[in-house]
């Protein structure tokens, strides 16, 4: 009796995954085995990176929020520090939006902290 072999699911399996790789350069985009470690590299790329993202932007957000302290002669750790000191429960996200888009309510907040 011949062997049975599922082609349409193992088929199907490497269309998946080939149609994923389609942008890609060459042989990365055609030939199964090249384009199933794209695939999976590109996987572990994105699973990486979207920790990386939120790493990044916290950095960013301590940057601005330093750049606009130091215009009101504080640090930002001396600025965080007392923030936390008064109990004011901003988030660097909100903090580094006012500091940008909204600098009178940014010197709001700074002026409370110093007193």
């Amino acid at each position: 009796m011949p062997r049975s072999v599922n082609h349409v699911a193992s088929k199907a399996r490497r269309k998946k995954i080939l149609k994923r790789t389609r942008g890609n350069f060459l042989a990365r985009r055609n030939v199964w085995t090249v384009a199933k470690n794209t695939y999976e590299k590109g996987l572990t790329y994105a699973y990486r990176d979207r920790k990386n993202k939120k790493r990044n932007f916290r950095a960013l957000w301590i940057q601005r929020i330093n750049a606009a302290v130091r215009q009101y002669g504080m640090t930002y750790s001396q600025f965080m520090g007392a923030a936390a000191k008064k109990g004011i429960g901003l988030s660097r996200k909100t903090l580094a939006d006012l500091a940008m888009n909204n600098p009178a309510a940014f010197e709001a907040v700074v002026k409370s902290v110093r007193k």
